[in-house]
């Protein structure tokens, strides 16, 4: 049986993204085991463009108060840090405000006075232009080039930080730690590197724990505690049951990450090859082998905006004979409804696009299905109709809905009614969006493009 570690730092993770639930049980049990701080992550790109573009947060404001009070008020009790990165989804200055304007509520209400910092990574657009004029900005895998014109057509374009903002945010006082677009290891790691753990042991610790219980046996059980020591580190759960076995910690390296060795993060690369899971109980895994190996300081970017506009429609699909010829069905009435538009509405579509997607077939992954495939029982067709306006699309989607509705798939057949949940049968999608960038930026500093201001009174004073 492995030894324990001793001298550790531990950080308690709650959660894998704030939001998604934090339990109290969870928190007091890693309070009581010993932590230094909380922290967590609280966005992704994962769910696309339009939460950065907008600057809107993809979870409810309930939710995330629920949680950030759950943490804030540990915080208080506990007298440790508290970091979260990337708040409010995209980690843009608006979701940043968001997030603290939550955090200043969650005060007022329960008598708090925590002095919050707040890491901004929001980029000048024309800054951004200006470096990669000069060198400074490179493309990341599929994109070859940097045209610096394309940060103008960006809505919000956000550098993910390193941990270096973080410590030294608590290094000037700081209780909590609200953050911009942050790596999801880097929060983790800011308080282990602060207090002189390892590189290699704190950047793994970082990635095993970055969304909470997923590196366990039940996923959704709730947080763990990290344990990061110089050349080593432990993962537990905090909830009773729940374990953390060698296969659960060592696939975490693969999570939203194509080699499972090796992770590049702000200031250097993290290379678990020869690293050694140990299960030195029933619950509790460690980590030795891990190395960090530091390279010049670049920031990734992520730049999204709004193009054009959806409008949807959904039929439901039983009938038999277009259940067995489905390819052939779609194809031909992808060729009717693009031909209708064109005939009805002419020059008026402007540019538009008609996309088809068959549910229970293959929507999903977009792969032809074998031939030697059994039909479904039934499919969900939902039609996309993507135009400049709003306007257009929905007129193109009403000038394609009786042939949505009752086209079939031999025209010497009798005229067939699929079923529409819904009336009306559109369904105004709103504006589509997009990421523009793919990028990573080179900076002389880990604070060069990091905005760090505190809240000028303490919250509950203010207030």
């Amino acid at each position: 049986m492995q030894q324990r570690l001793a001298d550790t730092v531990n950080i308690l993770v709650p959660t894998g993204a704030l939001g998604i639930g934090v339990t109290e049980a969870a928190v007091a049990a890693g309070i009581a085991a010993g932590a230094h701080a909380i922290a967590c992550d609280a966005g992704s790109t994962d769910s696309g463009p339009a939460y950065l573009a907008t600057g809107l947060a993809k979870y409810s404001r309930a939710s995330v108060k629920h949680d950030l009070a759950i943490l804030m008020r540990a915080q208080a009790k506990a007298g440790i840090p508290l970091l979260i990165g990337s708040c409010g989804t995209s980690g843009s200055d608006a979701a940043l405000d968001w997030t603290h304007e939550i955090a200043k509520e969650i005060a007022l209400e329960h008598g708090l006075n925590p002095r919050i910092a707040l890491l901004y990574s929001e980029q000048d657009r024309g800054q951004l232009a200006r470096l990669a004029a000069q060198g400074r900005v490179t493309p990341l895998a599929p994109m070859t080039s940097i045209d610096p014109a394309l940060f103008g057509e960006c809505d919000h374009v956000v550098a993910l930080m390193g941990p270096e903002p973080y410590m030294a945010a608590l290094d000037a006082g700081a209780d909590i730690v609200l953050g911009g677009r942050t790596t999801d290891t880097a929060v983790l790691a800011a308080v282990p590197l602060r207090r002189g753990a390892g590189l290699g042991a704190t950047w793994h610790a970082g990635k095993t724990a970055e969304c909470g219980s997923l590196c366990t046996t039940q996923p959704r059980s709730g947080g763990v505690m990290i344990r990061v020591g110089k050349d080593a580190f432990e993962v537990e759960p905090l909830t009773p049951g729940v374990r953390c076995t060698a296969e659960t910690v060592s696939a975490h390296m693969l999570y939203e990450n194509s080699d499972p060795f090796v992770l590049t993060e702000p200031g250097g690369v993290l290379d678990v090859t020869a690293a050694r899971y140990h299960e030195v109980d029933e619950r509790v895994v460690q980590v030795t082998g891990s190395k960090f190996l530091p390279k010049p300081y670049t920031m990734k970017l992520e730049g999204a905006a709004g193009s054009g506009f959806q409008t949807i429609m959904l039929v439901g699909i039983q009938d038999r004979g277009v259940l067995a010829e489905i390819d052939r069905f779609v194809q031909k009435m992808h060729g009717v409804l693009v031909g209708r538009v064109r005939e009805t509405m002419g020059a008026a579509a402007g540019d538009f696009d008609i996309s088809l997607r068959p549910y229970g077939w293959n929507a999903v992954s977009g792969i032809e299905v074998e031939a030697s495939g059994a039909p479904p029982r039934e499919i969900g067709l939902l039609f996309v109709a993507t135009a400049a306006t709003q306007e257009i699309a929905t007129q193109i989607a009403k000038t394609c809905n009786p042939w949505l509705f009752h086209l079939p798939l031999n025209e010497e057949g009798e005229l067939p009614s699929y079923a529409f949940p819904f009336s009306p049968a559109e369904v105004e999608r709103g504006q589509v969006f997009e990421f523009k960038l793919n990028h990573v930026v080179h900076v002389a500093d880990p604070f060069e493009l990091v905005r760090t201001v505190f809240a000028q009174e303490r919250v509950a004073e203010h207030a």
